[in-house]
């Protein structure tokens, strides 16, 4: 049996937006939910959320869903970082807060939402944390939180480089997103032991896909590699450009260094001949100096 990568696009909908009962298990394992918060059932949600200005563009989401409580919460799973993807996040999850409020609707019946977004790249220097939880707290005392926006950055190659060995629901989720490539063929069977996790392994069996889902799921994966290339040689191209702007600046202030040294050269040996008693015409013709100059100089 070969399996497919569940984090391209094609399978991680099929398995998280999907099947509301395996989308509970890793939320609940994954995001830092306080006992009473825990989801106890789920129901789908519009991906698209429209903005109220219409010069924004809308933002398609890969999952998006709302609890029993009405707490929603947004997933994304993404497979290149770029400096705006928080904004992003920051955006949908905004709106996805605020689309709450209806006419009449009273603003203490705003519940929670939470944005969780799987990276499969290391966007931060912090070595060993690859969970990142951000909550809106107050600046002296990190106690007091503001309950309304919660966001959890994780970074699976961190994960994958710790190799975890325990059999925590969190750690076999995480493994099941960052272990499985592409057309791998056997998995741990560590995922067989959680009733979700065997039912998410069996979704991603090549032979459970159509002919027109594996065309879906390597267009993906073209996609990407576009994107990746597209992302390097830009790249590569600020880095030439500034090293040919560093250069240049480089070559113009010791250009400017070594008028400034001899024009002090100058000066000393000016200074000196005065000492002489030479004249001013005479040290002017010696060391290239006006006479202004050196009648200047002490």
């Amino acid at each position: 049996m070969r399996y497919l990568d569940p984090k391209n696009d094609l399978t991680f909908k099929k398995v998280f937006g999907e099947h509301p009962h395996i989308l509970k298990s890793f939320l609940n394992a994954v995001m830092p939910l306080a006992e009473g918060k825990k989801i106890v059932s789920l129901e789908y949600l519009p991906a698209e959320l429209v903005p109220e200005i219409p010069m924004f563009a809308n933002s398609i989401v890969d999952v998006r869903c709302m609890d029993e409580k009405g707490q929603q919460f947004i997933v994304e799973m993404q497979m290149i970082w770029t400096d705006s993807f928080k904004s992003r996040v920051l955006f949908n999850a905004s709106k996805a807060y605020i689309k709450q409020v209806g006419r009449g609707f009273q603003y203490k019946g705003l519940q929670p939402v939470y944005s969780l977004n799987i990276i499969n790249e290391n966007f931060d220097d912090k070595p060993d944390i690859y969970i990142h939880h951000y909550q809106i707290i107050h600046t002296q005392d990190s106690d007091d939180v503001m309950e309304g926006l919660e966001f959890v950055f994780i970074e699976l190659p961190k994960f994958k480089a710790k190799k975890f060995t325990d059999k925590k629901l969190q750690v076999l989720w995480l493994r099941f997103l960052s272990e499985i490539s592409d057309l791998q063929e056997g998995i741990s069977p560590d995922f067989m032991d959680v009733p979700e996790l065997r039912e998410a392994s069996e979704l991603i069996l090549e032979s459970g896909l159509t002919k027109g889902e594996l065309e879906t799921y390597d267009r993906y994966w073209d996609y990407i590699s576009t994107e990746k290339t597209l992302k390097a040689d830009s790249f590569d191209k600020g880095l030439e450009q500034g090293i040919k702007d560093g250069t240049e600046k480089g070559i113009e202030q010791e250009k400017i260094n070594s008028i400034q040294k001899i024009k002090e050269e100058k000066s000393a040996i000016a200074i000196n001949a005065k000492k002489m008693g030479l004249s001013v015409s005479d040290i002017s013709k010696l060391t290239g100096l006006s006479e202004q100059e050196i009648e200047s100089l002490e």
